[in-house]
């Protein structure tokens, strides 16, 4: 069996599972944000159970609207609060304490190889990067989920991305994701796990391996997955001391299909708006102007983006008339950033820098889009309206090359700036 199908099969009790097979899987931990919980708890409510079916495996974190900018949304984040306390949630990261739920489910223990993680939100599939097989899942399937700690799968077909040689200098993991999608389409794994392997990935680190994971939801797939190594057992035992078993695939394990790529030959790579899966590199891009940047979320918000876009803003400054957006992905990324002096280098170049959240990234706060505006942006999806106005455009790359854009004031190969 290759991956996928082990944790399928160990969390339904099967000694082997297959592609197509329906099963019933226990959840090893379940999260929800203050987007999503409302409408999981009205569900929660509806099946008439009193109490959720396990406390200590259910994560709760604000970020999407934090701190609320509305009265309904304050409202709603109040019906959370009680709930949590309610049910003796402890996992519980209220504004101020947590950060973007993606961020924090990795760096807060919560995530250990071979689980089953479920989440009330798409991009869940992050927590792949530590070989988990996580999947976002909806309202309803959440509550059901907290009322009875299992939930029905479809075992998914596999395709295996085997990643030679080594990423260039000034390209990075959100380059090769952005390949892969363009390469595959939007509906390329639709229902599908995609396992990322080979030399290039085994160089990446944790953070740039959850860029990945996180915009396999892009391409369609049910989850993105990489097999644990080192760097994994090393990360996870670092944030918890509970057990777990790391999967790894079968030297013979079948998957539908394999891709080869040769990530010595990738250059920076854009997403023109409006599709994820509508990639060039920037060589081919021509000449697009900016009105905004934006470095963060749960794609970009960790602190090697951070680092990598420090570097390129370092002893610069943004373009008079681009405004540059840096919101850190949680509150230890924040801290590490102090600590680290890039939030000085940022706000010195002329970044303003919010508290970690999702804001911008689906147009509630904090750098919203009018009419006509240009948005080169770090997050993962470039539909309409997505930051605001439908007339405004998104663009998607990597940190380092919003970075390098925010300061030429147009799209901008990272190289140019630094060797130019």
């Amino acid at each position: 069996m290759n991956i996928v199908e082990k944790i399928l099969a160990k969390a339904s009790g099967e000694k082997r599972v297959e592609p197509g097979q329906i099963i019933d899987a226990r959840v090893d931990r379940a999260m929800m944000h203050d987007l999503t919980g409302p409408r999981v708890i009205d569900s929660f409510r509806e099946i008439g159970v009193e109490k959720v079916w396990d406390p200590d495996k259910i994560v709760v974190i604000f970020d999407h609207d934090v701190p609320p900018s509305t009265i309904k949304a304050a409202e709603l984040q109040k019906k959370v609060r009680s709930f949590v306390r309610e049910q003796g949630i402890k996992h519980f990261y209220d504004i101020g304490r947590g950060g973007v739920c993606h961020v924090v489910m990795l760096e807060k223990g919560h995530v250990k190889p071979g689980e089953l993680i479920v989440g009330a939100d798409s991009h869940t599939v992050t927590y792949g990067a530590l070989g988990a097989f996580a999947t976002g899942i909806g309202a309803t399937d959440m509550a059901a989920v907290l009322a009875t700690g299992s939930i029905w799968l479809r075992v998914p077909e596999a395709m295996k991305f085997d990643v030679r040689g080594s990423l260039p200098d000034h390209v990075y993991a959100k380059d090769l994701i952005l390949h892969i999608i363009g390469m595959i389409g939007a509906d390329g794994a639709t229902y599908k796990a995609m396992v990322f392997a080979g030399e290039a990935i085994e160089k990446i680190g944790i953070d740039g391996r959850a860029t990945i994971c996180n915009m396999s939801i892009e391409a369609g797939a049910k989850a993105g997955i990489i097999e644990p190594d080192e760097k994994t057992i090393q990360y996870v035992r670092e944030r918890t001391n509970e057990q777990f078993t790391p999967l790894k695939s079968d030297p013979d394990a079948d998957f539908e299909k394999t891709y080869e790529i040769d990530a010595s030959r990738l250059e920076p790579q854009i997403a023109i708006p409006p599709r994820v899966d509508n990639v060039k590199p920037v060589s081919e891009l021509g000449d697009v102007e900016i009105d905004q940047g934006f470095i963060g979320t749960c794609t970009n918000g960790r602190l090697d983006d951070l680092r990598a876009a420090a570097e390129i803003l370092r002893g610069r400054k943004v373009r008079e008339g681009v405004r540059l957006v840096i919101i850190p992905g949680s509150q230890e990324v924040y801290r590490k950033a102090l600590e680290e002096g890039l939030i000085r280098i940022f706000v010195e170049a002329g970044a303003i820098v919010g508290g970690p959240g999702c804001g911008p990234c689906i147009g509630i706060s904090r750098g919203v889009l009018a009419d006509d505006e240009i948005c080169i942006s770090a997050a993962n999806r470039n539909f309409v309206g997505r930051m605001g106005s439908p007339k405004s455009k998104v663009y998607l790359a990597s940190p380092a090359t919003v970075a390098a854009s925010a300061i030429t004031g147009r799209i901008t190969d990272p190289r140019e700036v630094v060797e130019g």
